[in-house]
């Protein structure tokens, strides 16, 4: 990657900007591209938030957003929302192994005791 709004890598801290909007700001604002977090002017940084706050989605609105649009799914009942409501993967994986980190630990299910006769 090169660098890019002060490198959009630090650009990147703001919360839930990306590579790729880090490289669209920077050319938007038409700042060098070698250019540091730490040499940017007080005008730039301004000019830089101002930019997100008008046109990006971010931080706690994006995190309400996405859960909305989650839950809209769950209410629609379509499968998408079903398996949100279920705890299990959403975008097809398999779930007769794996899948531990959306099903959790393991539940050990014990095997069959032997009944003794007398």
């Amino acid at each position: 990657m090169s660098q890019l709004i002060a490198k959009p890598v630090e650009l990147l801290d703001a919360g839930c900007i990306g590579p790729k909007i880090a490289k669209e700001i920077v050319t938007k604002i038409n700042l060098p591209a070698d250019r540091r977090v730490s040499q940017l002017t007080d005008a730039e940084v301004l000019q830089i938030r101002e930019m997100i706050d008008h046109d990006y989605i971010v931080e706690g609105d994006l995190r309400r957003e996405v859960q909305l649009n989650i839950k809209r799914l769950m209410d629609l009942g379509c499968y998408r929302g079903l398996r949100h409501r279920k705890g299990l993967p959403v975008r097809g994986q398999r779930t007769h192994t794996n899948a531990r980190t959306r099903k959790g630990p393991a539940k050990t299910i014990a095997g069959k005791k032997k009944v003794e006769s007398k």
